[in-house]
């Protein structure tokens, strides 16, 4: 069976400083993202999958038991996360992406604000997103532990993922322990648009 790996960062462990310290970025991805590849192995080791593509697993995840959930969405979740941040970020979206979040959501500013507010709101661990709708809208939502918009165990918010925020304490204690709202602001001086610009053309690709 093919199994999953850890993926390497596109930069260094300290490149994002200050806004995520060299500490959290070295064990939120050696440790705690490590951690859900090898039991997503080891969970899909007692099933009959061979070759498993890890999107369609997720958006039938009903079909498997709680640690594939927990670790499939934990191994999707931060790779998502990793590939959107940069040292040297494009701060501003263009094209189509940029008219989308104008015509949704009315400013950049404002998509900002909501999903701080989403994230502010998340009661416990989870994931504040911003994702194409399966009917090719933007919305934001969050969600519970590792899960994601594209797992079929949820009854609405569905669609595939462009910007994944990770508002467990493990993704900014050692930075802003329990200032969550300063973390959501910092996160945005780190995100790179042109990664999340790509997502969504991938994303328009699969609702079309």
């Amino acid at each position: 069976m093919n199994t999953f790996t850890l993926p390497q960062l596109p930069y260094a462990y300290d490149a994002l400083v200050p806004f995520i310290d060299t500490e959290t970025m070295t064990i939120h991805h050696q440790k705690h993202h490590k951690a859900y590849v090898d039991n997503l192995n080891a969970a899909l080791a007692q099933t009959n999958e061979v070759n498993p593509d890890l999107d369609s697993l997720l958006q039938r995840i009903s079909e498997y038991s709680p640690a594939i959930r927990n670790n499939g969405g934990g191994h999707y979740n931060h790779s998502l996360f990793w590939e959107t941040l940069s040292s040297q970020p494009k701060l501003i979206p263009e094209g189509m992406l940029h008219d989308d979040i104008t015509a949704t959501f009315g400013s950049l500013d404002n998509l900002k604000a909501e999903m701080k507010k989403t994230g502010l709101s998340q009661f416990g661990s989870g994931w504040v997103w911003l994702f194409v709708k399966f009917n090719g809208s933007l919305a934001i939502s969050s969600t519970p532990n590792q899960d994601n918009p594209m797992m079929d165990i949820l009854s609405m918010n569905r669609g595939f993922p462009i910007i994944g925020i990770d508002v467990w304490e493990h993704a900014y204690y050692l930075n802003y322990q329990n200032k969550r709202a300063d973390y959501l602001d910092a996160f945005w001086s780190v995100l790179d648009w042109s990664a999340v610009e790509r997502k969504y053309e991938e994303a328009l690709s699969k609702v079309r």
